[in-house]
């Protein structure tokens, strides 16, 4: 609970009333392994932060065919925020890649925080756009790259994170293809 509260504190001031209240409404939630966190065509109703495990962001084709959007690991929130805060049907699934654990907080808690705290919603601006910022500078630089420069890119951006996602989740994330992405691996060891 306590790296929630500090992973908070980077984007904003919360007094120690205000800290013991989030405490109260954050619950814990497990997601096994290959279950969702959120799924498409259905409603977003919580926002999670995670504590322990990967998810990914995915969506599949009519082939049923799925395609890794981006990866969610340890301190960071997970959320398809579009769907959470207009309360529209997510066009994504959120997918858990190993057992994960969660601090989560349901629709109705995240708005009494939001009432109650001021400064909250300015602290989501703030980890919303810190997040976008972070994503796009890395996505487009993969526009330009080739496969082998993406994923050495991917190693400095997501130290660890490469050994701990199945490869086939990893090359769709990249672009590329399974064989290729062994291929790339071999040829930088």
């Amino acid at each position: 609970m306590e790296e929630l509260i500090t992973y908070l504190l980077q984007f904003g001031y919360i007094n120690a009333h205000q800290q013991e209240l989030i405490r109260s409404k954050a619950n814990i939630r497990t997601v096994a392994k290959g279950a969702y966190f959120a799924e498409a065509g259905k409603v977003s109703t919580q926002i999670g932060y995670v504590t322990d495990g990967i998810l990914r962001v995915c969506y599949y084709d009519k082939l049923g065919d799925s395609f890794t959007r981006y990866f969610v690991y340890e301190n960071r929130f997970v959320v398809d925020i579009n769907s959470f805060r207009d309360e529209i049907p997510s066009a994504e699934y959120i997918e858990a890649i190993t057992d994960c654990r969660l601090l989560v907080f349901s629709k109705e808690d995240f708005s009494l925080l939001s009432a109650r705290i001021p400064g909250w919603d300015d602290i989501f601006v703030k980890i919303t756009s810190y997040v976008l910022e972070n994503k796009l500078k890395f996505t487009s630089n993969m526009l330009v790259q080739d496969a082998q420069k993406r994923y050495l890119n991917f190693l400095d951006h997501y130290p660890g994170l490469a050994n701990r996602v199945p490869l086939n989740m990893l090359a769709s994330y990249l672009g590329i293809t399974p064989s290729s992405l062994s291929r790339i691996r071999k040829n930088i060891l």
